[in-house]
């Protein structure tokens, strides 16, 4: 099968042999790809500075199955770049994607979601509340979307006042009892789905569930970029 330039991302790249790329990608049509880039690390290629994260581009490529054969790359549209200081961001989101898509599955809006993600981590003036709504995002393209409008048991409406336990598989609960779950309030329900974080408290409600829910997806498996994030927070010793 050969397919014709299409919109896509780089998410992960790295070495292949001795002048090639393996390349993770995600495209609008046709969801996680991976791709062989021959020669595409070789001194002289024009692709060696084009196959890039975070740069808009059209890709096409040929052959089926899990990995197929980069044909073509150009830069799709100029971009303003990430900031040296939103570069985690990008790449915590360029490895949920790797790790939780599964490949050839087209998810049109998502891709949608991670450019928005991108142009926004270039400009916004806080990270956080843009990180939280795609997680919130990635998690419905999964078929996990959160339940942000309803309680639980009852099917009432989410009352911006009252606490909640939400519990992952069922979703939000009034709190009685001894109800387990993520505790958060009404309002951080609300905030999280009008996409309205810019209360630090409702922001740290809306991260924990996210997380949380992230977390079961995940399987246990660890985040480097996780890591890089609590290792850039560690003083250092003077």
């Amino acid at each position: 099968m050969r397919v014709l330039l299409q919109p896509a991302f780089i998410l992960h790249r790295r070495p292949y042999r001795d002048s090639s790329l393996l390349l993770e990608a995600l495209s609008m049509e046709h969801g996680r790809l991976g791709l062989v880039a021959r020669g595409a690390a070789g001194p002289r290629s024009r692709l060696r500075g084009l196959l890039q994260p975070f740069v808009p581009l059209l890709l096409s490529w040929s052959g089926a199955g899990d990995l197929v054969t980069l044909t073509g790359a150009e830069e799709q549209q100029p971009q303003s770049s990430l900031p040296p200081a939103r570069l985690l961001s990008g790449l915590y989101a360029n490895e949920l994607l790797v790790r939780l898509l599964p490949r050839r599955d087209p998810c049109p809006e998502l891709f949608k979601a991670y450019a928005r993600l991108l142009a926004e981590l270039a400009t916004a003036a806080a990270e956080e509340p843009v990180l939280r709504s795609f997680e919130k995002c990635l998690l419905s393209e999964l078929g996990y979307g959160l339940n942000l409008e309803h309680e639980a048991h009852s099917g009432a409406p989410i009352v911006a006042e009252a606490q909640y336990q939400y519990v992952l598989d069922c979703g939000p609960l009034a709190v009685a009892g001894n109800a387990t779950g993520v505790p958060i309030s009404g309002r951080g329900l609300l905030a999280l789905r009008d996409g309205t974080l810019d209360d630090p408290v409702l922001l740290r409600e809306a991260k924990r569930l996210t997380r949380a829910a992230l977390a079961v997806q995940l399987q246990g498996q660890l985040l480097k970029t996780r890591e890089l994030y609590r290792v850039k927070r560690t003083p250092r010793p003077e």
